[in-house]
């Protein structure tokens, strides 16, 4: 008897052979397959362990709610991870809002800020955290892609729904800004 390990799901007998047929796939081992992968993307996404853990369950909720329409999809991790980035997105988007109304009540309503303990201030984040932050959002997308995900140029393109060409030069800004100033003899400053 022949056993199949498919992505925590065991098949005691092969599955039959159809051309240009994908076998059907569950929520739960699509869930399996691709929780740890979305969520060390979202991670060097966002530098922050909880973020990325929200952004993850956001996503997988609106992937299970579509699930019906979403499995029949050639590339449903490309969905998933699209799914993700855009609430990143979404998300950075209503944080800059509420920055400016925050800064707009703060000009009509000046009140004086007490300066921090030196306790309180938050510790530097260790130095890939720090050279990541500097990159554009759309750089380190394309970083996490291609580098930790290793998706090809085109893969990460339609995720990204640029063009490959576009992915390869947010790579390559990436590594340049990245890259050691051999002029200073030290790595860049974040």
């Amino acid at each position: 008897m022949l056993v199949l390990s498919v992505a925590h799901e065991r098949v005691s007998e092969p599955a039959p052979i159809t051309v240009g047929v994908r076998p059907v796939l569950s929520f739960e081992a699509f869930y399996m397959a691709n929780e740890r992968r979305l969520f060390r993307a979202l991670y060097v996404l966002t530098g922050d362990r909880h973020e990325a853990e929200d952004l993850a369950q956001l996503a997988f909720c609106k992937v299970w709610e579509r699930w019906g329409h979403v499995e029949k999809l050639d590339d449903p991790a490309g969905y998933l991870f699209r799914t993700a980035f855009n609430a990143r997105r979404s998300a950075s988007r209503r944080a800059m809002r509420a920055a400016r109304r925050l800064v707009d009540h703060a000009l009509t309503h000046p009140t004086p800020t007490p300066t921090p303990e030196p306790a309180d201030v938050a510790t530097d984040r260790d130095s890939v955290a720090r050279a990541l932050a500097a990159l554009t959002p759309r750089q380190r997308e394309a970083v996490v892609l291609t580098e930790l995900l290793d998706c090809a140029t085109g893969e990460a393109a339609e995720i990204m729904r640029i063009r490959p060409s576009t992915v390869r030069v947010l790579v390559s800004q990436a590594r340049a800004a990245l890259a050691p100033d051999p002029r200073r003899g030290r790595e860049p400053e974040a």
